[in-house]
């Protein structure tokens, strides 16, 4: 089993490990009725506020938002095609982009959001300057391998844990 005390942690920049975007409002009377998320600074959801049929450059997947506004430095990971708000930003990873270290990513990130507030945003300025902890590989940098691992482990023991509940709930009759 995978441990994060195991590892030697350094503080890495944002920039180094992202690309990072503003949003593109979508304000009330252009929004149209649609599937495609739209993204924006709630903590709720996933930061999904709504469906809509509009478009606009920000449409992308394999994203993480950050909340700049609202419920500020909250983060999540989106594998499916959405739009941000401009009261997010999207981060694209420019390493090992996927699911995993995505997720691995967005949790670091989480970890700095006690920081920031309704005056103090997290914008792109903030944003490019915010250093986030990351386990470390045999060269000094992110461990991306370590990153995806982990995760993968994690999502295992969570699933078996469901499937385990399942079993016994089936099992003695009882309901869930």
């Amino acid at each position: 089993m995978l441990n994060l005390n195991d590892r030697e942690w350094r503080p890495f920049f944002l920039r180094d490990i992202c690309d990072i975007e503003s949003g593109c409002d979508i304000y009330d009377a252009e929004r149209v009725l649609g599937n495609t998320p739209y993204i924006t600074s709630s903590a709720l959801n996933n930061g999904i506020k709504y469906f809509v049929g509009n478009n606009n450059g920000t449409l992308e997947a394999n994203c993480i938002s950050v909340n700049r506004n609202g419920s500020v430095g909250y983060s999540f990971y989106h594998k499916y095609p959405a739009l941000y708000s401009n009261d997010c930003r999207k981060l694209r990873l420019k390493k090992h982009n996927n699911e995993y270290v995505a997720l691995f990513i967005t949790n670091q990130i989480m970890q700095q959001k006690d920081k920031y507030n309704y005056s103090i945003k997290m914008g792109t300025a903030r944003l490019k300057k915010q250093k986030i902890m990351l386990p470390v590989d045999e060269h000094g940098g992110p461990d991306y391998s370590f990153m995806e691992q982990y995760i993968k482990e994690r999502e295992r023991q969570l699933i078996q844990k469901y499937k385990n509940f399942i079993g016994e709930n089936i099992q003695s009759g009882g309901g869930y």
